[in-house]
């Protein structure tokens, strides 16, 4: 496949469709959707559109200027990446911004949402920005805006720069206001063309996996530092919500939550409760302490350890309303009871196969 289809592909796949072969395609959608169904169906005020992650995507992971981020470093170290495959080059989209943008403006969407790599604008985490790397950013936005595509920015979607994390600064809730902060500050010129915002990208899955599993960056296996992590990120998605609604004017301000389905496998007690489990981590466990309703350690008990990192005002701090949150469904879950507590306290998730 050329790259450029594979990119159309993939894009799409992100908007909510599956590419299936052209002989194939016609038939397929009027199944699905139906005769007639049109853009239109949605309203006037729907807007479609496509999102990525700035390390999935941009390449260049050690160009003008840009320090390395925990991601680097985890894809680069021997046996972490089972294919051994890195983000060096991904898809180059440092390089060919332009012609993918065209992508997006071909297929007639009205958003793209990217994430700034914070390493490629502040190198060691924090301090001097690298004017090559903002320069990167100011140009992807100018080339949106010149061919009708709004900009949409996320502020971290998981690429921490390694200096901070050298410095233990990867589990604080300075990890995210710093770089809320800073990227305002260097956005500021932007403001009018730059009215939403978001602050983070599906914290779940990213902190079991990379604080207590060890499958992600930083590759970290540890639940007291799962805890203070999951902790200190709602605190930093609060904070960052603060600071962008005090520094960009009529800011449009949200984050995002990767949410499921939770179905339990027999309509038994132990198998319901079980589920309940899974529903208070993977769908509510960073949605309620944004509302001011705290975390569901009442279903959730085995993490009431996470009250040990709280500070005086935090149940306060933890609380923003959001002009918008976005929602991330992937997969239904179909739970059972286990013998085994672990992370969702006697719920197991069972394999894609079984739902």
């Amino acid at each position: 496949m050329h790259r450029r289809d594979l990119l159309r592909t993939l894009a799409l796949t992100t908007a909510g469709l599956t590419i299936l072969p052209a002989f194939a395609k016609q038939n397929y959608m009027r199944d699905i959707v139906g005769p007639g169904f049109t853009r239109g169906d949605f309203g006037d005020d729907f807007l479609w559109g496509v999102a990525t992650a700035a390390y999935q995507i941009e390449g260049a992971w050690n160009v003008d200027g840009k320090g390395p981020s925990i991601w680097d470093t985890f894809s680069h170290t021997k046996g972490k990446i089972k294919t051994k495959e890195t983000g060096d080059v991904a898809c180059d989209f440092y390089h060919t911004y332009k012609s993918d943008i065209d992508l997006i403006k071909e297929m007639n969407m009205d958003v793209f949402r990217f994430s700034i790599s914070w390493s490629r604008v502040m190198p060691n985490g924090t301090g001097a920005i690298n004017p090559k790397g903002a320069e990167f950013y100011h140009n992807v936005i100018d080339y949106c805006l010149s061919i009708g595509i709004q900009p949409w920015i996320t502020l971290y979607h998981w690429d921490l720069p390694q200096a901070l994390q050298d410095k233990g600064a990867g589990l604080t809730v300075l990890r995210l206001m710093l770089f809320a902060n800073t990227a305002n500050g260097r956005l500021k010129n932007m403001a009018a063309r730059l009215k939403t915002g978001w602050c983070l990208t599906s914290p779940l899955p990213t902190l079991p996996l990379g604080h207590l599993l060890g499958m992600h960056a930083p590759g970290k296996k540890s639940v007291g530092k799962f805890l203070r992590a999951a902790h200190h990120t709602a605190l930093s998605q609060a904070e960052g919500g603060r600071i962008i609604r005090k520094n960009v004017k009529d800011a449009n301000v949200g984050t995002t939550f990767s949410c499921s389905d939770i179905t339990p496998l027999k309509n038994k007690p132990k198998h319901v409760n079980a589920a309940a489990r899974v529903d208070a981590l993977l769908n509510r466990f960073f949605i309620e302490p944004s509302l001011g309703m705290g975390y569901p350690t009442d279903v959730l008990k085995g993490f009431k350890g996470i009250k040990k990192h709280f500070e005086p005002g935090d149940e306060e701090k933890l609380k923003f309303d959001f002009d918008f949150i976005g929602i991330q469904n992937y997969t239904r879950e179909l739970v059972k009871y286990s013998i085994f507590p672990l992370l969702c306290g006697h719920g197991k998730l069972l394999p894609i196969k079984s739902r």
